[in-house]
């Protein structure tokens, strides 16, 4: 069932999104398999427009930065934090490495970028008019999202640390795998796992957050 969320709790994966190499392709691509519909393309934030499920906003996408149109495309993952500098601050203590320091995003919020201690990258949205996903358990919204990484124990360590997440163990002795709970949520917000020895393509993934949609 659609759920509208008007705030994300500290640390709940809060919202997507992706540069692609041709927007009107990737739009075209998403509007067919997941029936989004678009904003218009903001070209005071470089082109950037949000993906929307009955009118909400659900992801955004952005035309790829100059000189980095060939590069592998990927959906980054931001979790979501009152207080953006203290997280920053909190993540670094705890062994990660800023990509893009803290930076207003207009009237929309604040953004920043860093790297986990296992080598995977993660956004963190501080909300001010714009709230992240508005929506949930429709067609087209994000369902779940997952930490690939080679270091579970050390990945779960962090985001313990930085933004309170409990685990529940659901792996099995063929894949390590532990859903995670936010402070303030009552029900998992995604999961860390180690990728399977027979999944032979995650086997050389780099450490990375990914997003699965719901249909």
């Amino acid at each position: 069932m659609a759920e509208r969320i008007d705030r994300w709790p500290t640390g709940a994966p809060c919202w997507a999104d992706i540069m692609v190499s041709d927007l009107d392709r990737s739009m075209d691509f998403y509007a067919s398999v997941l029936g989004w519909r678009f904003t218009p393309s903001d070209p005071e934030y470089g082109g950037y427009c949000n993906a929307l499920v009955d009118g909400e906003p659900v992801a955004g996408m952005s035309p790829a930065l100059p000189g980095m149109e060939d590069d592998p495309h990927a959906w980054a993952v931001y979790l979501a934090s009152d207080d953006i500098v203290a997280t920053g601050r909190a993540a670094v203590a705890a062994g990660a490495r800023q990509l893009f320091e803290p930076m207003e995003v207009g009237r929309f919020g604040s953004m920043g970028v860093w790297i986990d201690p296992t080598g995977a990258a993660f956004g963190v949205w501080q909300p001010r008019e714009h709230t992240g996903f508005s929506l949930i358990g429709a067609h087209g919204t994000v369902a779940w999202c997952d930490l690939l990484t080679s270091d579970q124990a050390g990945a779960e360590r962090f985001y313990a640390e930085v933004f309170g997440y409990t685990y529940e163990d659901i792996g099995t002795r063929h894949e390590a795998y532990a859903v995670f709970t936010v402070p303030g949520m009552d029900r998992s917000a995604g999961g860390i796992g180690v990728a399977a020895e027979d999944v032979d393509h995650l086997q050389e993934a780099p450490p990375l957050w990914w997003v699965c949609f719901e249909v």
